[in-house]
């Protein structure tokens, strides 16, 4: 369990983004293009858990004062850092292996940028606002080009955009509930300098409303249209109801620190999410 806790089993749901690519392509009977889905979404998942161990190895003494992050399992003591480095080398040798399964030069690459930029996160970058949250989102960018290299099916310029500017809300959510934190605990740390409530507050109204302007234009691309039908507009509905709940977590009750947790314990947003993703299907698959 420990083990699990290390390479951080629970953070893999980021990475079904790999599959949206297939899902909205709707390649979901194609077995092949579904199993290289596969690959590359254990392949992404343990290039990310190596990075989380780097995290946790350079960090573990601040951890070790954080009222959460304590608990983890080298903070705590539970494993070793000497035990953590040759999860580490397994977890790399796992990515580029199944990396190389699916014969695409392309996963190989983006395995390899998204394991460069996050050391460049780790010892640097995520000290510097905005920088940091951006580097984030372009993790999820990545997220997505590896299902599209990975089944060779093309991504929409539209679907780009959303997924960046999603991405970038969830990060300034958590950066928000950072700094509030800080002025609970009177804890902080270099990159939350740069940030303060107002910035953080304006740049999520303005990244949210950017996100929801660029999923109503991917909805409106007559190409999705054809794909879809024009019904895919309304699906529009589901996510600014669900942008709305999750600005709710945010200002009103400060619960998006963590917004893996909020998705995992928020029955409103699972719904509104099952809602969306079942008209999704309903339009591509069964119209």
């Amino acid at each position: 369990m420990d083990y699990l806790r290390l390479i951080r089993i629970k953070q893999w749901f980021k990475n079904i983004f790999v599959f949206l690519p297939i899902f909205f392509a709707g390649k979901l009977l194609d077995l092949h293009l579904v199993l290289n889905s596969i690959i590359a979404f254990f392949s992404f998942s343990f290039i990310a858990s190596s990075i989380y161990i780097i995290n946790d190895c350079t960090d573990i003494e601040k951890d070790k004062m954080h009222p959460e992050k304590k608990n983890r399992p080298l903070a705590a003591g539970k494993i070793k850092v000497n035990q953590a480095f040759i999860v580490f080398l397994l977890l790399i040798i796992a990515a580029y292996f199944m990396g190389l399964i699916i014969h695409s030069w392309g996963v190989i690459l983006i395995i390899t940028l998204y394991f460069i930029m996050n050391l460049a996160y780790s010892f640097k970058l995520k000290h510097i606002a905005i920088i940091d949250v951006v580097i984030i989102s372009i993790g999820f960018l990545l997220r997505i080009y590896m299902g599209g290299f990975s089944t060779g099916l093309p991504i929409s310029v539209w679907a780009v955009l959303v997924t960046f500017f999603l991405a970038l809300v969830l990060a300034l959510g958590k950066r928000r509930g950072e700094l509030v934190n800080v002025q609970l605990t009177g804890q902080t740390r270099k990159a939350l300098d740069g940030y303060n409530l107002q910035l953080v507050d304006i740049s999520i109204t303005v990244v949210s409303t950017c996100f929801i302007m660029c999923y109503i234009m991917y909805t409106l691309d007559p190409v999705i249209k054809k794909n879809f039908h024009d019904y895919i507009v309304y699906t529009a509905l589901f996510v600014v109801i669900g942008i709305l709940r999750y600005l709710q977590l945010t200002f009103v009750y400060n619960k998006t620190e963590s917004p893996t947790k909020v998705l995992y314990k928020d029955l409103f947003l699972q719904i509104d999410l099952a809602a969306w993703l079942a008209m999704i299907f309903v339009l591509k698959y069964l119209n």
